[in-house]
């Protein structure tokens, strides 16, 4: 008799930068969430699906939890809160800096979700070994998790085992989506975050946060032709996405390009444009127009 058919959702949930990004990538084996060492750099749900004979696990990668007044923010906390309340599991990813009581803050974000929760210490390769356990434990009384595990989502280490507890939690059911698709976010909106992940990258200090990237055009063809603009606050921001001669710009715009190409496979002719939008991140209706609904 063959084993019955588990399928449901999991929302990875915890504070920013605790590697949310870098498990769904690791366990997808393809780059779909944008990563950088920046925190706050997941702005939105990114859905991942993983499948495998028995099971198909949709993994709903979110915005870190934490405390902010402004607009963007308050967006980025909702967006989170909501997928953790729709999935089947929430799996709360925390990193070794991670104490009992810094974890507990987010007790009351537990409590608004009904479904089962699993606590995954990440980064264990940043850890002595002897250290993991113990660390798992002091954490995992924090909160009635139905399990608790450390893994690497550099290196893998933990993984599998944690993948065979999420196919155990999950219910019986079909598979949501076909065995080839990794994710139901538009190429559109891909290539908005591939190009964010490298003014993220490439710039410093307010910068990365003071950016929204919309694209205005994209028409299939050989090659795929792009039209992106990049919104900052300020014209002083405006200057150094730009660089000197232009330099920032096209830095962003290669390598940009070149991981667009890869995920579109074809040629790619990437146009980007720098516009001032004056304090978009705090202003509701500019969020909805670019795109944060």
């Amino acid at each position: 008799m063959s084993e019955p058919f588990t399928s449901g959702f999991v929302a990875i949930a915890g504070r920013p930068n605790v590697g949310k990004s870098t498990f769904l990538n690791h366990v997808l084996d393809t780059k779909l969430s944008i990563t950088t060492s920046k925190p706050q750099t997941t702005r939105d749900r990114i859905p991942g699906i993983w499948n495998s004979e028995d099971a198909q696990i949709v993994f709903l990668d979110t915005p870190g939890l934490h405390d902010s007044g402004k607009a963007l923010n308050r967006y980025m906390v909702e967006k989170a809160l909501a997928t953790m309340s729709d999935a089947d599991i929430v799996m709360i990813m925390a990193e070794p800096h991670e104490t009992a009581a810094s974890l507990s803050e987010l007790r009351d974000y537990l409590d608004k979700s009904v479904n089962d929760k699993v606590l995954v210490l990440n980064k264990t390769d940043i850890m002595p070994a002897g250290r993991v356990d113990a660390k798992v434990r002091e954490l995992s009384e924090v909160y009635p998790f139905q399990y608790a595990c450390g893994i690497s989502s550099l290196t893998g280490e933990g993984i599998e085992p944690l993948m065979d507890v999420l196919r155990r939690l999950l219910p019986q059911g079909p598979r949501y989506f076909p065995e080839d698709m990794i994710t139901d976010m538009p190429v559109r909106f891909l290539t908005k975050e591939i190009v964010r992940e490298k003014v993220f990258t490439l710039t410093h200090r307010e910068i990365p946060y003071a950016v929204a990237v919309e694209i205005e055009e994209f028409r299939e063809g050989k090659p795929v032709y792009i039209r992106a603009v990049i919104h900052v606050e300020r014209s002083s921001q405006k200057g150094i996405v730009i660089g000197s001669g232009g330099a920032m710009l096209k830095e962003i715009g290669k390598l940009s390009r070149l991981d667009i190409e890869d995920l579109v496979g074809e040629k790619v002719f990437l146009e980007l444009f720098v516009k001032v939008t004056k304090d978009w991140s705090k202003k509701p209706n500019m969020l909805r127009e670019l795109g944060y609904k």
